[in-house]
This record gives C-alpha cells, structure tokens and sequence, in this order.
C-alpha cells in the first residue's frame, strides 16, 4: 500500500526511543523527512543513529514544558527543514504514582505539564502551518488509561484523558482547513518508560523482569487477550497510517492498540 508520504516532514516528539522512534523509522521507510525531538540531546542523538541510512533525519532537544524552548525548538526544525506537514506528539511520563491522597501538587502539575502542556504547545506551533498550506496531520498518543483510569496513576490517566479531548476539539477546529488530528491509545507497550515500571515491581516483589510482566499481565491487565506486551512498532505503523494520503477522511477518531485491554465497546 502507498501511503503518500514521500517528501513530508514529519516532527515525532519523544524519539529518544520506544514509540516515537519506531514512528520515525516507520516513517523514513516511507519516504518521509523526520524532524525527531526529545529532551536531551544524546538520546535523541543515538535513538537517530541507526536511521540515517533509511532517510533525511535531523535530531533536536529541546523541553516542552518550557513554552519558550518550544518556540525556538519549531523555529529551528522550520530554518534546517523546513515546515512540518506532520505532528506526532509521542512525548511522555508515568509521573506521579500512588494512592491519590498522598500525591501532591508538584506530581500533578509535572505530569500535567509533560504529558498534555508539551502537546499543547507543539500543536499550537505546528498547526498554522499546516492550515496555510491545507494539508495537516496530528497524531497525539493517548492511553488505554483515558478510557480505562487505574487508581495508583491517577495523574498519568487524567493527563491522557485530556489529550483525547483536545485532540478531539482540535479536529473539529481544524478539520475545515484539511488538518486532520486523531489519537492512538497504546497499553502496555514495550519501551523505555514500561521497563522501568517492570524493574520496580520485580525489585518490589523479589521476583525477575519477565515475571513481574507475567503477574502484572495477570494481576493488572486482564483484558489484554494477546496476554503480552506490544510492541513499539505495532504501535507506530497505526500512526503512520493515520499520518498517510490512505486515512484522508479519519479525523477526531480514537485508535486502540492495547490487545483488548479496555474492557468495554
């Protein structure tokens, strides 16, 4: 299948690995130019080491819970590449964790401001662009747990929930101009961020990593029917397709890619 993605630029936030960086493989071997960020510069920098060779890659830290680094970050991706045709807002925490009355304001607003601030404020760059020239996609990763909340994340869940709903609003606001926004909501994917989840409860629990993923699978995620962690780029090749010329009349659309671990329709 053609996707139509020869010579777009792609922005993917988070690509210091795990998702964002199976996204802009996926992407390069489509023919695609990436513009692949994260919050420092050596990871990034690795994380692109190995995708030179598929395509034009150029990597860029910057912190997007700092409104200001933001803006410089779009101006200097738009000065070496050009405007982005393509916003993928992979960037992301577990954040605060534990009993809902023992987080503090701290934990909420950091994990607020990484998971739906950064988004909010690379979105607010992108768009513009993408409406003057008609032709847009944004793909902002949610979570099983915005439909599905899990009591000792609480912060984690409200924070994708709300990037569900802006995504939602922003295609509605932008959708006229041919800038078509869409989420995808992983569970329990394979990445950096789960396996240090997975270290802490075999440490927790005296048990080995794949133990821990077995007992977490059983005792936490009953719903996932594959009963195994995904993979990044499973994830990453329903992103390219909602980036791609064949998902031109999908907009506000919420993609599950989590094994059936929402357990309702």
């Amino acid at each position: 299948m053609k996707l139509g993605l020869e010579g777009k630029l792609a922005l993917v936030t988070g690509g210091s690995g795990g998702i964002g960086a199976a996204t802009a493989r996926l992407l390069l071997e489509e023919g695609a130019r990436v513009a692949l960020t994260d919050l420092k510069e050596d990871g990034v920098t690795a994380a692109a080491k190995d995708l030179k060779a598929l395509g034009e890659i150029q990597t860029f830290a910057a912190d997007l819970t700092d409104s200001a680094d933001t803006a410089r970050l779009y101006k200097d991706v738009t000065a070496a590449m050009g405007e982005p045709d393509i916003l993928v807002s992979a960037a992301g925490i577990t954040g605060a964790q534990g009993d809902f009355l023992e987080i503090d304001d701290d934990g909420w607003h950091h994990t607020m401001e990484t998971n739906l601030m950064s988004a909010v404020r690379i979105s607010r760059a992108a768009i513009p662009a993408m409406r003057r020239k008609g032709w847009g996609r944004v793909i902002l990763v949610s979570s099983e747990d915005a439909e599905q909340p899990y009591v000792e994340e609480l912060p984690y869940c409200a924070s994708k929930a709300a990037i569900t709903t802006l995504a939602k609003g922003l295609s509605k606001a932008y959708g006229p101009d041919n800038v078509l926004v869409n989420t995808v909501a992983p569970a329990f994917i394979a990445s950096p961020m789960t396996d240090a989840m997975m270290r802490n409860r075999a440490e927790e629990r005296g048990e080995s990593f794949e133990e821990a993923i077995e007992s977490f699978l059983k005792e936490n995620r009953p719903g996932m029917a594959l009963n195994r962690r995904g993979e990044a780029e499973e994830v990453a090749a329903v992103i390219v397709f909602l980036c791609s010329q064949q998902a031109s009349f999908v907009n506000g659309a919420n993609y599950r890619v989590d094994s059936g671990a929402v357990l309702t329709v």
